[in-house]
């Protein structure tokens, strides 16, 4: 086992490294696959070795070689939460093999969705499209009792934000309603606690963002994509669980 979680932490940074390329390259359909990493400020070309996951970030600390601009945090901070990801995914589903892969490729949907809606303000529907066909292909071979319950989740969870997204359109897009969505699939009954959560944490912050900005407050748009990210990842590790302590605390015996 701690040879298996140094490899899936290795992996997860070097996928986190990666996922923050395509986040920043995608909605601009700039080349990810091919085209080497440049420094943005600068535009110079990033040598192999400032380009190892987390490592060179530190050793540069935080810097361009080149012209000494500030390197953001986002990619050592991503890098290591899809580490961390990885290496949750190998110990909550340990033994499940299907389950372990599921989780792998939800975390690393959830984190591309995360960056692209920070830096642009855009859910990419080739990003979840790419985490709906691959999660399929791992859970209809591997899980065809469970394929009812994440289509009815991803049903309930798409239908209940779209009509939030009709009620209140600046508040939530439709990139937000097809996340839901695929969050539903993924998570099966899970998802009722991770959309509470996300919704618990937008609003949460949209307190903060009032409490100092007062009135301007409302003017700012605030992605939402991330607090749904946030609640997908809690309702994956411990969404089951939330579930069946509201069912025991209040329907028990009914």
């Amino acid at each position: 086992m701690p040879i298996l979680i140094v490899f899936f932490a290795l992996f997860g940074l070097v996928i986190g490294s990666f996922l923050t390329v395509l986040a920043h390259r995608l909605p601009s359909e700039a080349p990810f696959a091919l085209d080497r990493s440049r420094c943005p400020d600068c535009g110079h070309q990033i040598a192999a070795y400032d380009n190892i996951p987390l490592v060179s970030w530190v050793l540069l600390r935080g810097r361009c070689r080149h012209c000494g601009e500030p390197i953001s945090i986002r990619y050592p901070l991503s890098e290591l939460a899809l580490a961390a990801a990885f290496v949750g995914a190998l110990l909550r589903f340990e033994g499940d093999a299907a389950g372990i892969a599921l989780a792998c490729v939800f975390s690393a949907t959830l984190l591309t969705i995360t960056l692209t809606d920070l830096e642009y303000r855009l859910i990419p529907n080739k990003v979840l499209i790419a985490g709906l066909v691959v999660g399929a292909a791992i859970a209809i071979p591997t899980d065809p009792d469970g394929l009812p319950e994440r289509v009815i989740a991803a049903a309930a969870a798409f239908g209940v934000l779209f009509l939030v997204a009709v009620a209140y359109p600046r508040g939530m897009g439709m990139g937000d309603v097809k996340l839901a969505g695929l969050m539903g699939f993924y998570l099966g009954r899970a998802v009722a606690p991770a959309l509470l959560i996300g919704f618990l944490v937008g609003a949460l912050w949209g307190l903060a963002l009032i409490a100092r900005h007062g009135a301007e407050a409302r003017k700012q748009a605030v992605p939402f994509g991330p607090f749904l990210a946030l609640g997908g990842m809690i309702g994956l590790f411990a969404g089951d669980e939330i579930v069946d302590w509201y069912l025991d605390s209040f329907f028990e015996g009914s």
